[in-house]
């Protein structure tokens, strides 16, 4: 049967683990399930609900206390500290991935796919600390090993993501949001490709693909502002 070795997991994360199980279930991605089926526990993606909300109301406390900006430059903030690339950078900088449990043919991959795994990973261990240890806990790890990276992303710019920036474009320039519409989607539900396209008004000012809406849609903003067609 599976388990994680306790005493380490316990140094990366600076806690003490009281129920091991929603640990080892935060480490689970479904596809393991799917080749261990007598395994006793549930997989991740409940755990990684919680974490998510756990780990959105700590970064909105932190960014409403520590930084005077306007509603949307924190939303910005918070939109590239809790994006799947970052997150996903934290948790194999905290060793997340020998701990994972997931199908051969998941484990295979390393690219993007290995990516949304492990910032999905780091979602439900958070969800497992708030479990276990309660909300202070958690919050001090999110603030120790996720929040720390904001002084970098607000030197960099890297917040401003092309939505972002296509948004602040076309309301000073038209007075109006830009939308996105899902154009057309194909391909089964592990591996799906959407196609989106950037509205302003009724007129479609940009189209771009992804393997998931919010990518396409970044991808829609980015041909638009490339094209300056709004």
């Amino acid at each position: 049967m599976p388990s994680l070795d306790q005493k380490e997991l316990e140094n990366i994360l600076g806690v003490k683990i009281n129920n091991p199980d929603l640990y080892l279930s935060a480490f689970t991605h479904r596809s393991y399930l799917n080749e261990n089926r007598s395994f006793h526990l549930p997989h991740n993606e409940r755990l990684e609900f919680l974490g998510d909300a756990v780990l959105e109301l700590a970064s909105t406390e932190y960014l409403y206390t520590n930084y005077d900006h306007p509603e949307g430059e924190l939303t910005n903030f918070r939109s590239a500290l809790v994006n799947y690339k970052m997150l996903s950078d934290i948790a194999r900088r905290l060793g997340f991935e020998k701990f994972l449990f997931m199908s051969k043919g998941e484990a295979k991959d390393t690219g993007r796919a290995r990516q949304v795994i492990l910032a999905n990973c780091i979602e439900a261990v958070i969800g497992a600390m708030y479990l276990d240890a309660g909300y202070e806990v958690s919050k001090n790890f999110i603030e120790k090993e996720i929040l720390v990276e904001l002084p970098k992303i607000i030197e960099g710019g890297s917040y401003l993501d092309p939505k972002s920036k296509l948004q602040e474009m076309v309301q000073e320039k038209r007075g109006i949001t830009p939308t996105y519409g899902v154009v057309s989607e194909t391909g089964p539900d592990h591996n799906k490709l959407f196609v989106v396209g950037a509205f302003v008004g009724s007129t479609e000012v940009g189209r771009g693909t992804g393997p998931s809406k919010q990518e396409a849609e970044l991808s829609a903003a980015e041909n638009a502002l490339k094209n300056n067609s709004f």
